[in-house]
């Protein structure tokens, strides 16, 4: 299997540079996913190809990365993604630009008279940002000079920063939203529940290297980033006393259950790391749906769903979706494999 078997031209303009005003207002391409004739649906549609029985599994992570524009004493300009707090007070790492100009000791100067100073290196390039005396309010500060690290696909500024959320965040620590949980609303999870549908939450925290791009050209060369993945309790209930079907919303909570999955299909609770990679020939354990949105070309997540429909039936509906001007990636349109 080869990188370039998942190579397709992506048209700009369909690339979705905002959220539609209504989450749940987009569309949704039903894929079969034991072949048949592709479904042009709306995604409020959802609740009709749920069963009582059925567990819907979403990921519950909240965007808490933050970018921030300064300066070096220099006055060179210096742009600082937040990711997570780290061990000393008041201190982020963080991914910077130019990083390899940035060394320990370094000050950075940013809006709202906040400033920081290198203090470490972390991996893969990261740098510790320690924020300077007074520390009062500082992330009231960070919020309100920072900015939401929206892909880098989308140009256009976000006017409601909790549109890259999802109704439900709850559990900080991702740098991107698990995009495909954007189209729920409040109004339509209480639909699919009055059917019998049984609602359960994994956490994800998306890490930016879901932003960067394989660089094999052989498959089983590549290496998949860490991140770190829960299952509690009430969700592996859910999920082993299911009834029905299993139907994970997005690649993220698709690669947590997948992690936690026993070969009888039954999970366990708890927190691990994965690294997990699906792609064809993987032998799925409980997953049997996805819901999913329209992803860029050459990427691990059109690989995972390769592995559940077939390469040809999905680059078909990718086809099909471009013909009829779907809209893309984060704030686009939906898939739904079932």
């Amino acid at each position: 299997m080869f990188l370039s078997d998942y190579d397709y031209d992506l048209p700009p303009e369909l690339i979705a540079q905002k959220p539609l005003e209504d989450r749940s207002a987009s569309r949704m391409l039903v894929l079969p996913k034991n072949g048949g004739s592709i479904n042009d649906a709306a995604f409020e549609d959802l609740p009709t190809y749920l069963s009582a029985g059925d567990v819907l599994v979403l990921n519950n992570t909240k965007v808490s990365a933050i970018r921030l524009h300064g300066k070096k004493s220099t006055g060179a300009l210096v742009e600082a993604l937040l990711l997570r707090e780290s061990s000393l007070p008041n201190s982020f790492m963080a991914l910077v630009k130019p990083g390899k100009r940035l060394k320990v000791g370094a000050e950075i100067h940013f809006a709202g008279d906040l400033k920081a100073t290198v203090t470490g290196e972390g991996l893969n390039g990261e740098r510790e940002l320690t924020f300077f005396e007074p520390i009062s309010g500082l992330t009231e500060t960070l919020h309100r000079f920072g900015s939401v690290p929206l892909p880098p696909y989308i140009t256009t500024a976000l006017e409601d920063p909790d549109r890259y959320q999802t109704v439900f965040a709850e559990h900080p620590g991702s740098s991107a939203a698990p995009t495909a949980s954007l189209h729920f609303t409040k109004r339509l999870m209480e639909e699919i529940a009055m059917k019998g549908v049984r609602i359960a939450y994994v956490t994800l925290s998306v890490g930016i290297d879901t932003f960067r791009p394989v660089e094999a050209t052989n498959l089983d060369d590549h290496v998949m980033h860490g991140e770190t993945c829960t299952i509690g309790d009430a969700t592996a209930g859910l999920i082993n006393d299911r009834k029905g079907r299993l139907i994970a919303v997005g690649t993220t909570a698709v690669r947590t259950i997948e992690t936690f999955a026993d070969q009888d299909g039954s999970v366990q609770s708890g927190t691990r790391d994965t690294r997990i990679f699906i792609k064809p020939g993987y032998q799925w354990r409980a997953v049997d749906g996805m819901l999913t949105n329209f992803h860029l070309p050459r990427t691990t997540m059109l690989m995972m769903i390769s592995a559940m429909v077939g390469r040809e039936p999905l680059m078909n509906a990718y086809a099909h979706a471009i013909r009829e001007h779907y809209r893309f990636l984060s704030f686009g349109d939906a898939m739904l494999v079932i």
